[in-house]
C-alpha cells in the first residue's frame, strides 16, 4: 500500500512517500525531487512535468502551467479573465461553467471540491485535503520532543508560507501529541510571481527603448524572458552586486542584455513589500495574541528566501526567523505524515490535528411565518474543523437551505455561494402541526461544507396522561439550533460543540404520553460549481483514454528509437569489433540496408505505426544477428573449452590417484573407474578434434562447434563421472560396549536413599532398552 503526500504548487510539485524508515521526498525520472507543474499537449500524446517544461518555449501555445488558480472558478470570473489576457495559451469554457483546466488555507468550498474531483479523475484515493500551513505545522510539531504537556500552557508558533502564487500565514498552538490552528490570514494574490512580473515589466520597457522590440507581441520571447527573470530573482537573493541578464537570439535574431542589482530590485518592489505585514497583523488580532506570546516564526515557500521578505517578517515579530524545515518540501512531507496517520498500514505516533474554517459560513432559508428570508451563521471564522452541528426546524413541507460565505470581502472571488441543499419529503404531523426536522451540517476533513443528513421526528400521542418531564425539550437543550416556523429565536444555553437558539414553549401541567419515531429524509445537494456525476465519469473515461494513448505513443516511439539505435550501432561495429566476423560482400549488403533504413526513418518512416518499426528492425536483425552471434561465440568459446579442459584434468588426476592405491578411493569398483577413464578419454579426443576443426575455419563463417555444444559436453561428462568420483566410503559399525553409569553423589558411600534408588533405576534403564521404553511412559488410567 502506497501512502503518498502531494504538494501541487503553482510552479512546481513535490511528492513525499511514507516508508518504514520515515518520510522521503521521491525523485522523478530525471532524479530531481522538484517536478514542474506543467502539461504539454502534442499531436498524439501529453508530456508532463520536466518533459513538458522543456516545451514551454517551442510549444508555448499547447503547454499549460499555473492552472492551480483555476480550481473551482467560473469562466466569467474577473480574475480568470484577467489571467486569460496575459496567457500565451487559450482557455475555454466547459459545459459546467468552470475553466477547463495540498490546497492553500484560503481555498473555498468550490475550489476544494474541484481538487477532490481532479484527484478522482487522476485515479487517486484522496484521504484528506490538507491546508498547506497545517501540513507545515504537522511536519514541524510531530518530531518535537520538548512540547509542553497537555495541561500546560500551549506553545504558539507562527507559520509563514510565501509561495509562487499565494501568501498564507497561520498561528498554531502546540501541546504534546496535538496541534490546534488558532487563526489563519492570507493574501491570495501575493507571491513570487509578482516579483517576476516587476522584473519582466522593467526589461520589456528597457528592451523596447534599447532594441526597439515589442516583447509582449511574441509569446515565445515573453516566455523566455519570464524564465530568465526568475533565474535572476533567485541569484539576487544570494548576491547584492550587479547581475547580468543575457538572452541570445531573443527576437528577430537580436541578442539582448541587461543588468540588475538587489538594491534596484527592492526599490522597484516597494509596493509589494507593504503587503507583507497586514496578514501578520490580522493573524494576531484574530488569535487575540500579542507578539510576546509567539514562541517562534517558521518560514517556508520558495519566495520566503528573498532577503527583503525575511527582513520585514523578522522586524514585525521582533525576533529571528526559524528555518528548521525544508522550505520547498515541508508541505509534501506534512501531507505524507497525515496520510500515514490516517492509513491502517502504518503505526505512527499519536498526534491530533484541529484545523480551522478559513471563512465564516452561514445558512439562509425562506421563512414562511415572516414571508421573508432568515439566516444564521453556523460556522464562524477560525472555527475548529472537521466539525458538525445539528439544526432543528419546524416545517410542514419540503424546504431548501442556501449555504454561503458571510464575509464576501475576504474571498478571492466575488461569488460567496457554497450551494443549495433541498430537504425533501417533509410532511406535517397527523394533527396538522409542523413536524420537527433535524438537519446535520458539517465541515468535513477536506474542509468542504455539506448537509450530511436530515431526519423527521414523527410524534405519536396516546390517551394515557403522564406528569410533565423533560423529553424532546431535553434533546433541544443539547446544543441544537431550533427554528419555529422558519425563524430563529434566542435560547439561553450554548455549548462549544453546537450553538443553540431555542424557542419558548408554553408550560403544561400534564400532557399525553408521547412516542416518537425518527424518519430519515432524502437531501438533494446542489453545490456551487461541482462536476455532475455524468460529467465526472466522462472525464475519468477521457483520462483513461489519454493514459492509454500516452502509453501507446511511448511504445511507438520506443520501437522507432530501437530501429534508429540499431542502425547507428551496427554501422559503427561493422568497421570495428565485428569487422573480422563478416565477409566483405555481406558487409556491403548490410551497410546498404542500414543506409536505406536511415533515410526511410527521416522521410516516409517519420510517423509510422509501431508494428512497421518492429518489422523493419526484424529485417535488419535478419542480416546483422548472425554476425553478432559469431562475435559472441568467439568471445565465449575459449571460456567454454577452458571449463571442459579443467573437468578433464580433474578426472585424470582422480584416475592417477586410484592407480597409485590412494586410500581415499580404495573403496571404488575398478569397473566404475575404468568407465570414468573411458569417458574422460572420449571427451578429450572430442575437445581436441573440435578445437582443431574450429582453428582451420574463418571467423566470417558460422563456427563448426558452438558454445552450447561445448557446455553440453561438459555437463554430460560431469553427470556421468561425478557420482562415481564422489561415492562415499561405506560406514563400519563398531560393537556397542556397556559402560556403567557414573556415580554422582556424596563421597564415602553416604548417599541418600532417594538418590540411590534414582541411580539404580537409571542404571537398569541404560542396560535394558525394554525397561527404558516401559519405565519412561507417563502414568495413565486404563479403562
Amino acid at each position: 500500500m502506497s501512502v503518498v503526500g502531494f504538494d501541487v504548487g503553482f510552479l512546481n510539485c513535490y511528492v513525499a512517500v511514507a516508508r518504514a524508515g520515515g518520510i522521503e521526498t521521491v525523485a522523478n525520472e530525471y532524479s530531481d525531487r522538484c517536478t514542474p507543474a506543467c502539461v504539454s499537449f502534442g499531436p498524439r500524446n501529453r508530456s508532463i512535468g520536466a518533459a513538458a517544461k522543456s516545451q514551454v518555449v517551442t510549444n508555448c501555445k499547447n503547454t499549460v502551467q499555473g492552472f492551480k488558480k483555476f480550481h473551482g472558478r467560473a469562466f466569467s470570473d474577473p480574475y480568470v479573465q484577467s489571467l486569460k489576457e496575459n496567457m500565451v495559451y487559450d482557455i475555454a469554457q466547459m459545459p459546467t461553467g468552470t475553466t477547463g483546466i495540498k490546497v492553500p488555507c484560503y481555498y473555498t468550498d468550490a475550489e476544494r471540491r474541484s481538487v477532490v474531483d481532479a484527484a478522482q479523475i487522476a485515479g487517486l484515493n484522496c484521504l484528506r485535503l490538507m491546508n498547506e500551513t497545517t501540513a507545515v505545522a504537522l511536519a514541524y510539531g510531530i518530531y518535537k520532543q520538548d512540547l509542553p504537556a497537555p495541561e500546560e500552557k500551549a506553545r504558539n508558533v507562527v507559520f509563514v508560507d510565501l509561495g509562487h502564487s499565494g501568501y498564507q500565514t497561520s498561528v498554531c498552538a502546540f501541546n504534546k501529541g496535538k496541534l490546534k490552528v488558532l487563526a489563519t490570514a492570507c493574501d491570495p494574490l501575493l507571491g513570487g510571481k509578482d516579483f517576476d512580473e516587476v522584473l519582466v515589466k522593467h526589461f520589456c520597457e528597457e528592451f523596447g527603448k534599447k532594441y526597439k522590440l515589442d516583447v509582449k507581441s511574441k509569446p515565445r520571447a515573453l516566455v523566455r524572458l519570464y524564465q530568465e527573470c526568475e533565474k535572476l530573482k533567485k541569484l539576487m537573493s544570494a548576491n547584492s552586486s550587479d547581475l547580468p541578464l543575457n538572452i541570445e537570439c531573443f527576437m528577430n535574431d537580436i541578442d539582448v542584455t541587461g543588468k540588475m542589482n538587489r538594491a534596484q530590485f527592492e526599490e522597484m518592489c516597494a509596493d509589494i513589500w507593504a503587503r507583507v505585514e497586514p496578514p501578520l497583523q490580522s493573524l494576531l488580532e484574530q488569535a487575540k495574541l500579542k507578539k510576546e506570546d509567539i514562541y517562534a516564526v517558521e518560514i517556508v515557500g520558495g519566495a520566503s528566501r528573498i532577503p527583503a521578505v525575511k527582513e520585514r517578517i523578522s522586524k514585525f515579530f521582533g525576533k529571528e526567523l526559524s528555518t528548521t524545515l525544508n522550505a520547498d518540501e515541508a508541505v509534501a512531507r506534512g501531507c505524507a505524515l497525515q496520510c500515514a496517520i490516517l492509513s491502517p498500514a502504518f503505526k505512527v505516533r499519536e498526534f491530533s490535528i484541529t484545523d480551522a474554517v478559513p471563512y465564516p459560513i452561514s445558512l439562509k432559508w425562506h421563512s414562511a411565518a415572516e414571508d421573508g428570508v432568515s439566516d444564521c451563521e453556523v460556522f464562524p471564522k477560525n472555527h475548529a474543523a472537521p466539525f458538525s452541528k445539528v439544526l432543528t426546524f419546524y416545517r410542514k413541507e419540503p424546504f431548501s437551505l442556501e449555504a454561503y460565505y458571510s464575509s464576501p470581502n475576504e474571498l478571492p472571488y466575488p461569488d460567496p455561494t457554497i450551494g443549495q441543499f433541498m430537504i425533501q419529503k417533509v410532511v406535517p404531523q397527523a394533527s396538522g402541526e409542523s413536524s420537527k426536522v433535524k438537519v446535520k451540517v458539517r465541515v468535513n476533513i477536506h474542509g468542504i461544507f455539506s448537509v450530511s443528513s436530515a431526519s423527521l421526528v414523527e410524534v405519536q400521542k396516546s390517551d394515557e396522561a403522564e406528569e410533565p418531564m423533560e423529553t424532546e425539550q431535553a434533546a433541544d437543550k443539547d446544543g441544537e439550533v431550533v427554528w419555529t416556523n422558519g425563524s430563529s429565536q434566542s435560547g439561553t444555553s450554548t455549548e462549544e460543540n453546537k450553538g443553540e437558539k431555542k424557542s419558548d414553549q408554553p408550560p403544561q401541567a400534564k400532557k399525553p404520553k408521547v412516542k416518537t419515531k425518527v424518519l430519515e429524509l432524502p437531501i438533494e445537494n446542489n453545490p456551487q460549481w461541482q462536476l455532475a456525476n455524468d460529467m465526472l465519469n466522462l472525464f475519468v473515461e477521457n483520462e483513461g483514454k489519454m493514459i492509454m494513448q500516452d502509453k501507446l505513443e511511448k511504445e511507438r516511439n520506443d520501437a522507432k528509437n530501437n530501429v534508429e539505435e540499431y542502425v547507428y550501432e551496427m554501422r559503427d561495429k561493422l568497421h570495428g569489433m565485428l569487422e573480422k566476423f563478416v565477409s566483405e560482400s555481406d558487409r556491403d549488403v548490410l551497410s546498404l540496408k542500414l543506409e536505406d533504413t536511415e533515410n526511410w526513418l527521416y522521410e516516409d518512416g517519420e510517423d509510422q505505426p509501431k508494428q512497421v518499426y518492429i518489422d523493419k528492425l526484424a529485417e535488419l536483425k535478419k542480416l546483422g544477428q548472425p554476425i553478432q552471434d559469431r562475435y559472441a561465440e568467439s568471445e565465449e568459446r575459449p571460456k567454454a573449452f577452458e571449463e571442459l579442459g579443467k573437468q578433464i584434468q580433474q578426472y585424470m588426476k582422480f584416475i592417477e590417484a586410484y592407480k597409485m592405491k590412494d586410500e581415499q578411493y580404495d573403496h571404488l569398483d575398478e569397473a566404475d573407474v575404468n568407465k570414468v577413464d573411458k569417458l574422460n578419454n572420449d571427451a578429450m579426443i572430442w575437445m581436441n578434434s573440435a578445437m582443431n576443426q574450429q582453428s582451420k575455419q574463418s571467423l566470417a563463417v558460422d563456427p563448426s562447434v558452438k558454445v552450447k555444444d561445448i557446455k553440453a559436453k561438459t555437463r554430460e561428462l560431469f553427470g556421468a563421472c561425478n557420482p562415481i568420483v564422489t561415492k562415499p566410503k561405506p560406514k563400519v559399525e563398531l560393537p556397542k560396549e556397556e559402560t556403567p553409569a557414573e556415580q554422582n553423589g556424596p563421597v564415602d558411600g553416604q548417599e541418600k536413599p532417594q538418590e540411590a534408588a534414582a541411580d539404580k533405576g537409571t542404571t537398569e534403564a541404560a542396560g535394558n532398552p525394554a525397561s527404558e521404553t516401559t519405565e519412561s511412559k507417563p502414568d495413565m488410567d486404563l479403562d
